[in-house]
C-alpha cells in the first residue's frame, strides 16, 4: 500500500515558530513545513507549488494587523481556505546560567516585541533589536553562545535549542492570541462554510462605505473586521477589505449580490470555516 505523502505547508520561520504551530495545530497530522524567512518567500513557495499550503499570520489581538501581508493577499490571488486562533504566550529565553541581569540585548520578530512592549518599556539599558523570525532569534542565542542576548519566543523554541525561560509570560495582555490563514492556490469548497473574507472599492463619497455596510446588516450579516489599504498610485482611495460571517449561507449569497451592485473590483478572497478563540 502506498504511504500518504505528507502536505508540504509553508510557514514563515523556522520550526518552532507560531507558524510551525499553527500549522501543526490546523492541520492535525504529520506535515512537512517549508521554512520562509519572509511573508513574500512564503507566498513565492505557494505560488511556484513548492508547497500545498501556506500559513500566514494576519493580525494580533495586541500589535494589531499586519499590513503588508493584506497587500500580499491582493497580489498574489490565493484562496483562503481556514484560519486558526493561536493563543500566544510569550517568553524571555536565554543560555542556560544567564541572569536578566547579564542582557544587554533582547532579539525577536517586530510582531513579537510590539506584543510585549510594556515589559521592555520597564527595562533599562537594554538594546531591542527586531529580527525575521522568534525561533532563528532563539537559534541565534543558541548557535553563538550569546551570553549578553536574550530572545522572544515561545516554549518549543526553548526546549529545542536548550535555552532556559527566565521571564514567563511577557506578553502585554494575557488573552492574547494570533489569527492565522491557511491559503490555496485554489479553492477548496467545502459545505460547512460560515466565514469570508472580500475587499472591493467604494466610490470616493459620502455614505458609499455606509451603503455597503446596511446591506450586511439588512441581510443579517455580521461584519467581524474592516481594514482600509491605500490602492498603489491612487490618493486617497483604499481598497476595503472586509470579514463577514452568517448563519443563514443564503443571506450572505443575498447580500453578495447587492454589494455587487454598489462597490468596484469586488474580490472574494475565500469562504471558509470560522475558527475558535480558545484562550489557555
Amino acid at each position: 500500500m502506498a504511504k500518504k505523502k505528507k502536505l508540504k505547508i509553508a510557514i514563515q520561520g523556522i520550526a518552532t515558530s507560531f507558524h510551525e504551530v499553527a500549522a501543526l495545530t490546523y492541520f492535525n497530522e504529520a506535515i512537512e513545513t517549508v521554512e520562509c524567512l519572509s511573508f513574500h518567500n512564503l507566498c513565492e513557495s505557494l505560488k511556484k507549488g513548492e508547497s500545498n499550503f501556506a500559513v500566514m499570520a494576519i493580525e494580533n489581538s495586541i500589535a494589531g494587523s499586519i499590513l503588508p501581508n493584506y497587500f500580499l493577499l491582493q497580489e498574489y490571488h490565493f484562496s483562503i481556505v481556514g484560519e486558526i486562533y493561536l493563543p500566544i504566550h510569550m517568553h524571555l529565553l536565554a543560555l542556560p546560567g544567564v541572569k536578566l541581569n547579564d542582557i544587554k540585548n533582547i532579539e525577536s520578530h517586530p510582531m513579537a516585541i510590539r506584543q510585549c512592549s510594556d515589559y521592555l518599556h520597564k527595562l533599562n539599558g537594554i538594546d531591542i533589536r527586531e529580527s525575521d523570525d522568534t525561533a532563528l532569534s532563539a537559534q541565534k542565542v543558541q548557535q553563538k553562545k550569546l551570553k549578553d542576548t536574550a530572545a522572544i519566543a515561545n516554549e518549543h523554541a526553548a526546549k529545542k535549542f536548550g535555552l532556559e525561560i527566565i521571564d514567563k509570560r511577557i506578553e502585554t495582555h494575557k488573552k492574547n492570541f494570533t489569527r492565522f490563514l491557511i491559503l490555496s492556490r485554489k479553492d477548496n469548497a467545502r459545505g460547512d462554510t460560515n466565514k469570508a473574507s472580500l475587499c472591493f472599492e467604494v466610490a470616493n463619497e459620502v455614505g458609499s462605505l455606509a451603503d455597503v455596510l446596511t446591506v450586511l446588516k439588512t441581510n443579517s450579516i455580521n461584519l467581524s473586521k474592516i481594514q482600509s489599504i491605500p490602492v498603489i498610485g491612487k490618493p486617497s482611495e483604499y481598497s476595503i477589505h472586509i470579514d463577514v460571517e452568517w448563519k443563514r449561507k443564503k443571506n450572505y449569497d443575498n447580500a453578495l449580490k447587492q454589494v455587487l451592485r454598489q462597490v468596484r473590483n469586488l474580490n472574494i478572497l475565500g469562504e471558509y470555516k470560522k475558527g475558535k478563540i480558545e484562550y489557555k
